[in-house]
């Protein structure tokens, strides 16, 4: 899909976010529970874990803050899984039981998640996948996840001069949208000159298991050798690059990551981390948020796309390398200078233009 009709696209779901904004005043006023009324709506937001740092520091009050925003009458249940697939199944149904009006779902185990869909379907209360695709979900609010992973190869062919032996270590096997940057990464690196000397999909995103799989390697293969490390997420990259640390190795080789995190922002600035994969998760939470209100109150939804059978809306990744991180990051107020520049990293971001 272009640019220009995703450009579009997003231009048209702003307009319906705003007509649902005046629709939810207009049900208050009118005191029809059938729309929005003088009932409480409830919104259970499900996520997954906590591992990821954005989850708690940026989805949740980014989604519960634009709930407020649009909808006076609507509540937010938030529930954190701890990756526990069983515990969501639990979350969700005692959700479903205390009357939620919508679950935004954003799923430990995408498979397993289906059960959950069902569950709550039968109870007439509508699933929006957050950020992973769930089969049979009524809505689906995400990134072009192979893109992201497309991007990722792009940039580490790139750092590497397409030449070299390199490792490569893709998300869970359990979240659907690890299934998809491995897809898009593939993509790219089969059709390089770039050889993966090993690869492993990591249970859990863990940095740990990161670590630990990157330090294996250094048995059959010297840390020097390797020209790069294709991480499919900014907490591995972490990991790689303590594996990598803690063999003495003093130039680092590039590592891709994704979510800009701020300790991979930090990285870059330095020189540890080439680049990494930034998700406007503010467009993603509030897009979420505003769907969730719309469909709590009755509010007709249109502009989305299919996604295998599911009504959806995709929104665009970005690069962040060193030379963008004040036009994208810093832009979008996700992190300040200040965030990022601390006293360790002062003569970085000087050098990086970002004092």
């Amino acid at each position: 899909m272009n640019t220009i009709s995703r450009v579009a696209r997003v231009a048209a779901t702003l307009t319906i976010g705003l007509g649902a904004l005046a629709a939810c005043g207009a049900n208050d006023d009118s005191g029809d529970d059938g729309g929005g009324g003088d009932k409480e709506k409830t919104i259970a937001l499900l996520l997954p874990e906590t591992k990821t740092t954005r989850y708690e520091s940026f989805d949740k009050p980014l989604f519960e803050a634009k709930v407020k925003d649009v909808c006076d009458k609507c509540k937010v249940d938030y529930l954190n899984a701890d990756q526990d697939a069983s515990k969501q199944q639990q979350q969700a149904q005692s959700a479903i039981t205390n009357g939620a009006n919508v679950l935004v779902l954003d799923p430990v185990d995408g498979k397993a998640a289906t059960t959950i869909v069902k569950s709550a379907q039968s109870s007439k209360v509508p699933v929006i996948a957050y950020d992973r695709f769930i089969e049979g979900a009524d809505y689906y609010v995400s990134f072009d996840n192979e893109r992201v992973g497309q991007f990722q190869a792009e940039a580490l062919v790139k750092a590497t001069g397409d030449e070299g032996d390199i490792l490569m270590l893709n998300g869970s096997p359990t979240d659907p949208n690890a299934a998809q940057f491995k897809k898009g990464a593939h993509s790219v690196l089969d059709k390089s000159n770039l050889k993966i000397v090993a690869e492993y999909d990591n249970p859990d995103w863990s940095p740990d298991n990161a670590q630990k799989f990157t330090s294996s390697q250094f048995n059959k293969i010297e840390p020097q050798e390797l020209a790069g490390v294709y991480a499919a997420n900014d907490g591995q990259a972490g990991g790689v690059f303590a594996a990598f640390k803690s063999a003495g190795v003093t130039k680092i080789p590039p590592i891709t990551g994704q979510d800009a995190e701020l300790a991979a922002i930090q990285r870059i600035i330095a020189g540890d981390q080439y680049m990494t994969v930034y998700k406007p998760i503010r467009r993603e939470a509030e897009k979420a948020a505003e769907l969730a209100t719309d469909l709590a109150n009755g509010v007709d939804i249109a502009g989305f796309e299919d996604v295998d059978g599911v009504a959806s809306f995709i929104l665009d990744p970005i690069v962040v390398e060193k030379d963008n991180i004040k036009d994208t990051i810093v832009k979008d107020e996700f992190y300040s200078v200040e965030d990022i520049c601390t006293p360790e990293y002062a003569d970085a971001c000087k050098a990086a233009g970002l004092s």
